[in-house]
């Protein structure tokens, strides 16, 4: 069986893709989208949307990073992941499950689940275009306001090239609303020929386990589950399906204390001083949902603007200080190759 994590827009980037693989537990990730709407994208480009292009497609600790692409014309999208290809990505994923309606009225993402002969198009033409040995899969929804032609989708995908579906299950109009309707993966894996992964709905063992059961897929991919609890997919590993106790969760905390802070020190490396305030308390939001620290820290911190405000903070709850003061980051993108601490499972 397989973990992945999941692609988040505006979320899950290279530093919390750092974060999140410290310690293993993920066979590969896949990067936010990089959009593809008529010009041939730079290859820095690329570069910002996946820095560990730069370290052969890995994170710090060795994950493989799948480059996401988000488009509607093939012959664009062909064009584009053939200069992808020259930065050598440990795989190529297509993006048809974002639900955002600003995307989807630029015919982008899950809008395009009622073009079912565009799909197979758009797989075809990226997959000729890139060498044999770089992977292509494809990420789905089960439609866009119903699941009527998912079967259709699913089939067309395949068909066209990619060598593995992700599927989200839910439609577009259903958003991230509960509950995921695991049992469309099944039928979706009995349509095709290919391996499928379920997605949706998975933020604790238990969830993993069911999911697994209705879908009757190995392979899973995490999303918000795992943003909320950075030990899920070790908890998966080593099927503990009983929830943390407050003891243990305190344990926990106390462990990634230091996980925070190297997000942190990587925001401020990465991102203009403004803005990384905004980031960690969205990181810290989802955490509460697991840690009632995080949601004293959260709250601590949620009406500050400034990240000297927010470090100081920081640092009252027990997060290690920076060890020097952070550079002004010369451009967005920017890569950071400092370790991260590993993290620690309380057993």
């Amino acid at each position: 069986m397989r973990l992945l994590l999941a692609p988040m827009e505006g979320l899950l980037d290279d530093v919390l893709r750092a974060a999140l693989t410290a310690s293993g537990g993920y066979d590969y990730v896949v990067t936010e989208f990089a959009r593809v709407s008529g010009t041939l994208l730079p290859e820095r480009f690329f570069r910002r949307i996946a820095p560990e292009l730069d370290r052969a497609s890995r994170t710090a600790d060795g994950t493989p990073v799948r480059v996401q692409l988000l488009g509607s014309d093939p012959a664009c999208m062909a064009d584009n992941v053939a200069r992808l290809a020259r930065l050598q990505p440990a795989g190529v994923d297509l993006n048809f499950g974002c639900p955002a309606p600003t995307v989807n009225r630029h015919r982008g993402g899950a809008v395009l689940l009622d073009e079912p002969e565009l799909l197979h198009r758009i797989a075809h033409a990226v997959r000729r275009a890139l060498p044999a040995e770089v992977p292509l899969t494809a990420k789905m929804r089960l439609g866009v306001t119903d699941t009527g032609r998912a079967l259709e989708c699913a089939a067309a995908l395949a068909a066209g090239g990619a060598g593995a579906l992700v599927v989200h299950a839910r439609t577009k109009a259903d958003g991230y609303r509960p509950p995921a309707h695991w049992e469309w993966v099944a039928r979706i894996a009995d349509a095709v020929d290919v391996p499928v992964v379920a997605n949706g709905e998975v933020w604790t063992v238990a969830d993993w386990q069911r999911c697994r059961t209705v879908s009757g897929v190995a392979d899973v991919m995490l999303g918000r589950g795992a943003v909320a609890d950075p030990f899920l997919a070790q908890r998966i590993r080593a099927g503990r399906v009983e929830q943390p106790g407050a003891a243990e969760r305190a344990l926990e905390w106390a462990a990634l204390l230091p996980l925070l802070a190297g997000f942190r020190d990587r925001l401020r490396l990465k991102v203009e001083a403004r803005h990384a305030p905004g980031r960690i308390k969205q990181w810290l939001h989802l955490l509460a949902r697991s840690y009632p620290q995080a949601q004293s820290l959260f709250a601590a911190i949620r009406g500050l603007r400034t990240m000297a405000e927010v470090e100081a903070v920081l640092c009252a709850h027990g997060v290690p200080p920076a060890a020097t003061a952070a550079p002004a980051p010369s451009g967005a993108g920017n890569t950071v190759d400092a370790p991260l601490p590993t993290l620690l499972h309380a057993a």
